[in-house]
C-alpha cells in the first residue's frame, strides 16, 4: 500500500467528514472521549455498509489499513 503524500491531513478530514455524516444520517453519537481509533473503525463500518467503499478483507483489516482507506476516500471528497 502506496503512503499518500498528505495522508495525516486526509485522516483528520476523514474523521471530521465520517462523524458529519454519521451524526447526520442518525445512526451515531460520538463522544468527546471516543477515541480516534474507535471513530476510524466505526466511520468505515458505516461507509463499507452504505456501500460508499470497498471494503477491505478481513485477514487484512488494520488500524493502518483503515487510516489509508479512510484517507483515499477524503481525499476525493
Amino acid at each position: 500500500m502506496k503512503k499518500l503524500k498528505n495522508e495525516k491531513e486526509m485522516v483528520k478530514k476523514a474523521i471530521a467528514e465520517g462523524v458529519k455524516y454519521g451524526e447526520d444520517r442518525g445512526v451515531v453519537e460520538f463522544e468527546p472521549t471516543d477515541s480516534a481509533d474507535d471513530k476510524l473503525l466505526y466511520i468505515y463500518r458505516l461507509l463499507v455498509h452504505d456501500e460508499m467503499i470497498q471494503p477491505i478483507p478481513e485477514d487484512q483489516v488494520s488500524q493502518k489499513s483503515i487510516k489509508h482507506k479512510l484517507a483515499i476516500w477524503a481525499s476525493k471528497l
